[in-house]
């Protein structure tokens, strides 16, 4: 049956499917020895596709690792700059690639799959699936603070952030611990939400993405993920929120 090539190649364990498409896109694919283009279908029952020059094999164990990434290590699978990396981290006994990204100067939870259908479930807004963080700040928020993380705020290009939740867990001296629910990822999110609130962020630790809990795992161990918790993170949301798109900046009106 045919399929679009970015949905086959996720299932084969590639990558998520935005990623297999800027794979398409760099002219690294190609199906019976023409280069493939963004959009094109295939069948991998009949056609020959490869990737890189190298067949793609349709046919893949998924393997679903949850890991507590220490600060100062880089959640990608490829590093120019010799950081260690949070596939270094693992044994090499699988090809699997992180589910979205967890700043370098972040820590906790991190989710590793081939299995690159979840892998995009999970990244996009659009499925609803949220992310739950233990922030801590410098100072103790006021309620102005806590409510303009609730309603979203313009960061410096213009982009509105999604509604987050967010409470207080507990204080101490001058600081406080939150607790922040985000619905999106983008770069550095919450540093530059902390940053344009007054609040400056000292720590971040991911606990929990969509149904998977980080648990009692500390820096630098990692699980197999059981067949439970694999079908709960692949349960539909029920509710998604739709993603905020950016905030246009104010211009001048447009005479007819």
């Amino acid at each position: 049956m045919e399929e679009r090539l970015q949905k086959i190649m996720a299932q084969a364990g590639i990558g998520s499917r935005r990623a297999c498409e800027e794979i398409i896109a760099a002219r690294r694919v190609t199906v019976n020895g023409k280069v493939a283009i963004l959009g094109q279908k295939a069948d991998p029952s009949v056609d020959r596709i490869l990737v890189d020059g190298q067949p793609l094999k349709t046919r893949q164990e998924f393997v679903y690792v949850a890991l507590y990434k220490p600060r100062g290590v880089v959640t990608t699978a490829d590093e120019e700059f010799g950081r260690p990396t949070v596939p270094d981290l693992l044994p090499n006994e699988a090809r699997i690639y992180p589910v979205g990204r967890l700043d370098m100067d972040s820590e906790g939870l991190v989710l590793l799959t081939n299995d690159g259908e979840l892998a995009n479930q999970l990244s996009h807004p659009k499925f609803g699936h949220t992310k739950e963080y233990r922030v801590l700040v410098a100072r103790q928020p006021d309620q102005g603070q806590l409510e303009a993380w609730r309603h979203g705020i313009v960061l410096e290009d213009g982009y509105r952030t999604a509604p987050a939740e967010v409470s207080v867990e507990s204080t101490f001296g001058k600081g406080a611990w939150l607790r922040v629910i985000l619905r999106e990822g983008r770069k550095r999110q919450i540093r530059e939400m902390g940053s344009h609130t007054g609040l400056p962020i000292v720590r971040i630790v991911r606990v929990r993405i969509g149904s998977l809990l980080l648990g009692s795992l500390k820096a630098k161990q990692w699980r197999y993920l059981t067949a439970t918790e694999v079908a709960a993170l692949k349960k539909p949301v029920e509710k998604p929120m739709r993603p905020v798109a950016p905030k246009k900046k104010a211009g001048r009106p447009v005479r007819r």
